[in-house]
């Protein structure tokens, strides 16, 4: 039983799984898109979604925080001087997984995990646009007068 066990071991020590993390981290910042299995996009997007987030407050604290995630000073300056400003006006959601079918040798499910491009628009809920729509009417409906 795995109770009280939080998050994925991807069958590999804590320390192999965090090397693994932070080489991915490293190249998706090089890159902007890697093609990895379904589980290891998953965790790679919330590590690198808090990276970007650490990107955005610019301090020396956070720099020296983003270090300790990514391996190499390149990808931390372009983590703060190029994403962060990138995604300044959004206020989550910088990378976005696209499925790809399985891997040919064990079929494993492979995505893309790719950021998202700087212009794209924030994406609103159905529901918020919905909801002015079904207001009340102007006028409340009056009492019919009885003969």
């Amino acid at each position: 039983m795995r109770h009280r066990k939080a998050g994925k071991t991807l069958n590999m020590g804590p320390a192999q799984r965090r090397a693994m993390i932070r080489n991915m981290l490293t190249s998706l910042i090089e890159h902007e898109e890697i093609q990895t299995t379904d589980t290891r996009c998953k965790i790679l997007k919330r590590e690198f979604d808090r990276l970007v987030t650490l990107g955005k407050k610019g301090s020396l604290h956070a720099r020296r925080l983003a270090a300790t995630k990514v391996f190499g000073k390149d990808a931390v300056k372009k983590l703060f001087d190029e994403l962060a400003p990138r995604y300044l006006g959004r206020p989550g959601g910088y990378s976005r997984i696209y499925k790809l079918g399985e891997r040919r040798g064990d079929g494993a499910p492979v995505s893309l995990i790719r950021l998202i491009p700087a212009g794209e628009a924030v994406p609103v809920r159905q529901d918020a646009l919905a909801a002015p729509a079904a207001e009340a009417p102007a006028t409340p409906p009056q009492p019919e007068a009885a003969e």
